[in-house]
């Protein structure tokens, strides 16, 4: 075997035990939320209204939801795959709302006023999906 073979072969090992990843585990929560819908208009957003919390940009393809800041620790954090009820698809989490809002999510609707207008305020149960290990970790001593 030639050294380029060795150094071919290694390579190889190393890539495929590299790209073998512990599969994390995890679980749907549920929670009841009021649920509110908004859209990409300068007059319903902070600063560039395509622009999200952490950076996104929303896109209407891209079922997304923004939600109130005590959820974050309930682990509904930047991208989190979150079921809502009515809806058959998954939405990602990809935006923060404004500090006032307790235990609420705002469904993203594009630039389509007339639809969030019609969606409204409901009150409903979403499913949010978490690490498996985290509901198990204690939280860190001050």
């Amino acid at each position: 075997m030639t050294n380029y073979s060795i150094l071919i072969l290694t390579l190889t090992f190393t890539l495929l035990l590299s790209c073998e990843k512990k599969k994390e585990e995890y679980i749907w929560k549920s929670l009841e939320v009021t649920a509110t819908a908004y859209n990409s208009v300068p007059s319903q957003t902070q600063g560039n209204p395509f622009i999200a919390a952490w950076g996104d940009s929303l896109q209407s393809n891209v079922p997304s939801i923004a939600v109130s800041r005590d959820l974050l620790a309930l682990g509904l954090k930047h991208n989190t795959p979150v079921k809502i009820e009515g809806f058959d698809k998954v939405f990602l989490v990809k935006d923060k709302m404004h500090r006032r809002w307790r235990k609420r999510i705002d469904i993203f609707m594009g630039d389509d006023i007339k639809k969030a207008k019609q969606w409204g305020k409901k009150k409903l149960y979403i499913q949010f999906q978490v690490p498996k290990d985290s509901l198990t970790s204690k939280p860190a001593s001050k």
